[in-house]
């Protein structure tokens, strides 16, 4: 079977370790989060996880069998690509010498990305899109000096 990624929608109670034992179903079995994003939604005593992990299809679904099992988890979906949004966020921090400036000025207009703090020798920028987006925004910032990246993990609806 193949390996791809799926993005999982987990619907929990707010309570205090919650993300913990979500965390705990992927470790103990081996498998990796490669993106995770937890924010409570318009009802502050239910918090929205999106993960976004990699495995076939039987994998996917015995993770969300093992998620549904957790006390204070009340619902665990799989979005259809097809029928849902999906963004990512990344700031990113660039060091501005005399010979970069312009290019990343140029680089930061050209793309459409939000410029959030200016300095004499550094900049931060915002850029979102969704995975393949960011990547390839990171790998054509990465040859002019990207000096750190925060990323937010996908979210979706």
């Amino acid at each position: 079977m193949d390996i791809k990624s799926h993005t999982l929608s987990i619907m929990v109670n707010n309570k205090p370790d919650v993300l913990a034992r979500i965390a705990g179903i992927f470790s103990g079995r081996g498998y990796n989060i490669e993106s995770i994003s937890a924010n409570i939604t318009m009802n502050p005593e239910i918090t929205k996880i999106i993960i976004v992990t990699m495995g076939n299809t039987a994998t996917i679904t015995q993770i969300q069998k093992q998620l549904k099992k957790l006390v204070d988890v009340i619902g665990v979906s799989r979005p259809r690509e097809s029928k849902y949004a999906q963004r990512e966020m990344a700031l990113v921090k660039m060091n501005l010498h005399e010979v970069t400036m312009d290019e990343i000025e140029k680089i930061v207009e050209e793309l459409n990305y939000r410029l959030i703090l200016k300095k004499s020798d550094y900049c931060v920028f915002e850029i979102t899109g969704d995975k393949e987006e960011i990547d390839l925004a990171l790998t054509r910032l990465d040859v002019l000096g990207i000096d750190d990246v925060s990323r937010s993990g996908i979210v979706t609806l």
